[in-house]
C-alpha cells in the first residue's frame, strides 16, 4: 500500500444566481482534490428541487445537457471521499430527503463521532435509514415533528451531534450553512455579483469548503463561517445565529496536505504556510546536500521553503503521472508496488551523483517512499535525506480523514525515528516538531487539532468504528 491519505469531501452552494448548477459545478471542479469518488448537484427554482449525482469525477458525472435540466437560482454541490459508508451510489451526496417540513438537500464534510449511537436510537423508534453514511443522522433529527421548520430544527438538532461537520442545506427557498463548534473543516462565505435583472431581489452568495472554489465560480471572499455558527441565506438576506460557543480545533492537516495551495483557510494562505513549514524543517533538521526536491505535488511547496532557508538549490527530481489509479486500492502487494513505480519516476539529470534532500508532507505507511528511495538510488543519488513537514503520524483521525489504525501507521509500529530511517534505507530522516508546526500559523496553537500526531482528541470519539461500521449486513 502507498502513503496516500484519504481525502474527505468538498462542498459548494450558491444562492440567488441564475446559473446555480453551473456555479456549483465550477466550485466542485476546484474542490476535486477533496474527493474523487462521486459528485452531485441539487438545485431549486424556488418551488421544485432537482438533483443529478453519480459515481466518478465532476467532469465524468456532468455533461452539458445536464445543465439544461438543472434549472434554479439556488444550488448545493458535493464531491465525496467515503470516510463513513461505502463508495456506492446510494451514499452519494447531496442527500435529498422529503420530510414533514418539505424537501431538503444535505451536503456534509467531516465525520460525526456519535452517529452510530444516534442511528441506533432512531432505529429503535422505527426510523428507516436509506444510506450507510453518518450524514443521514442530521436528516432524522430535523424530521422530528416538534421542530417547526428547518431553521429552528437545526438550532435544536446540531448540538446533539458530535465531531466534525461543515454542512450546507438547501430547501426550496433557502441556503443554510453550519459549522461544528471546533471548526475542524474549513467553510467560507463569498459574494457574487448578480446580473442586472436580478439585482432587485438581492445579492448573490456562495458557501464553499475553500476559497479556491469561490475564485473559480466568480465569487469574492467575504469571511469564514464561524465555529458553532448557523448561517441562513434567503430573501431577507444573510442572517447569522449561534447554536454553540466556539471551541476552535482547526485541522492542521488541512494546511499540511489537504487544502489547495491557492486557498486561504483558518485565516492563513496555504501556500505561505507550506513555505514556512519547509523553512522550519531546514532550521530544525539541517543537512549538507546538493539538491532539494519535493514529492509531487503536495511536497513541492515545502521543498521550496527548505531550499530557500538552507541555500541548497531546488529542482524537480520526481516526475509524477496523473493518469495512474490510486495504488492503495490494489489488492496484491506486488501490483501495488508496480503502480507506485508507474506513478513516479526519478529525473536522473537532477539527482545523479548528488546528495538529495527529499521533502514530503507526510509519511503514513512508508511503503511508497521506500520505493521512491529505490528509484532515486537507481537514478544515481549518492545520499537520500528525507524531511517531513509534519510530526510523525501515530494516531487515527475521527474527524474526516481516512487515516489508518495505529498498527498500520509506520510511526505507530516503529516507535523511533531511527527505526523508521532504517526501514526506509536512507541516510537521514527528520520531521518538523509539533512546536515548529504550530509556530507558522497566525492563530494560537490551542486553536488547532493535532490529534493524529499526539493523540489528544478535542472531541471524544463516542463510536469508534471503521468506515463500513454502519453498512447493512
Amino acid at each position: 500500500m502507498d502513503d496516500s491519505v484519504g481525502h474527505h469531501c468538498g462542498l459548494a452552494g450558491v444562492y440567488n444566481v441564475p446559473d446555480a448548477a453551473a456555479r456549483c459545478y465550477l466550485g466542485l471542479f476546484a474542490l476535486q482534490h477533496r474527493g474523487q469518488e462521486s459528485a452531485g448537484i441539487a438545485v431549486s427554482d424556488g418551488k421544485n428541487l432537482n438533483v443529478k449525482k453519480s459515481m466518478g469525477l465532476v467532469t465524468e458525472v456532468f455533461r452539458p445537457k445536464d445543465f439544461e435540466e438543472l434549472h434554479g437560482h439556488i444550488g448545493v454541490g458535493h464531491v465525496r471521499y467515503s470516510t463513513t459508508g461505502s463508495s456506492r451510489l446510494v451514499n452519494v451526496q447531496p442527500l435529498v430527503i422529503d420530510t414533514a417540513h418539505g424537501l431538503i438537500a444535505v451536503a456534509h464534510n467531516g465525520n460525526l463521532v456519535n452517529a452510530k449511537t444516534l442511528r441506533d436510537e432512531f432505529e429503535a423508534h422505527g426510523s428507516i435509514f436509506q444510506t450507510s453514511t453518518d450524514s443521514e443522522v442530521i436528516v432524522h433529527l430535523l424530521a422530528r415533528p416538534e421542530h417547526a421548520g428547518y431553521e429552528r430544527g437545526l438550532l435544536q438538532s446540531l448540538p446533539r451531534i458530535l465531531g466534525a461537520y461543515s454542512f450546507i442545506f438547501m430547501t426550496h427557498d433557502k441556503l443554510i450553512a453550519a459549522r461544528d463548534p471546533q471548526g475542524f473543516r474549513p467553510l467560507v462565505l463569498g459574494r457574487i455579483a448578480v446580473p442586472g435583472h436580478l439585482k432587485s431581489i438581492g445579492e448573490g452568495w456562495m458557501v464553499a469548503s475553500e476559497t479556491c472554489a469561490l475564485d473559480q465560480a466568480g465569487a469574492v471572499f467575504e469571511r469564514e463561517i464561524e465555529p458553532g455558527e448557523l448561517l441562513i441565506i434567503d430573501a431577507e438576506g444573510v442572517r447569522s445565529k449561534r447554536f454553540a460557543e466556539p471551541k476552535p480545533a482547526h485541522c492542521m492537516f488541512e494546511h499540511v496536505y489537504f487544502a489547495r495551495p491557492d486557498s486561504m483557510i483558518f485565516g492563513d494562505y496555504v501556500h505561505q504556510i507550506r513555505l514556512k513549514l519547509g523553512e522550519k524543517l531546514a532550521q530544525e533538521h539541517p543537512v549538507k546536500a546538493d539538491v532539494v526536491i519535493g514529492v509531487p505535488d503536495s511536497g513541492n511547496v515545502a521543498a521550496q521553503g527548505f531550499a530557500r532557508a538552507s541555500g541548497i538549490p531546488f529542482d524537480f527530481g520526481f516526475i509524477r503521472s496523473h493518469y495512474v489509479g490510486r495504488s492503495f486500492i490494489k489488492p496484491d502487494q506486488l501490483e501495488r508496488e508496480k503502480v507506485v513505480d508507474m506513478k513516479f519516476n526519478a529525473v536522473r539529470s537532477v539527482v545523479d551523483g548528488k546528495r538529495v534532500v527529499v521533502v514530503d508532507d507526510s509519511l503514513v505507511r512508508g511503503t511508497t517512499f521506500r520505493r521512491q528511495a529505490k528509484l532515486l538510488r537507481q537514478a544515481g543519488a549518492t545520499e537520500i535525506h528525507l524531511r517531513i513537514s509534519c510530526p510523525p503520524t501515530k494516531h487515527a483521525c475521527y474527524y474526516g480523514i481516512d487515516f489508518l489504525s495505529r498498527g498500520e501507521l509506520i510511526a505507530g509500529k516503529l516507535k523511533s525515528v531511527e527505526a523508521i530511517r532504517e526501514y526506509l534505507n536512507i541516510e537521514s530522516l527528520g520531521y518538523v516538531s509539533e512546536e515548529g508546526l504550530l509556530s507558522v500559523v497566525s492563530r494560537p496553537g490551542s486553536h488547532y487539532c493535532t490529534a493524529c500526531w499526539n493523540g489528544k482528541y478535542p472531541v471524544h470519539p463516542v463510536d469508534v468504528m471503521d468506515k463500513l461500521g454502519m453498512e447493512k449486513c
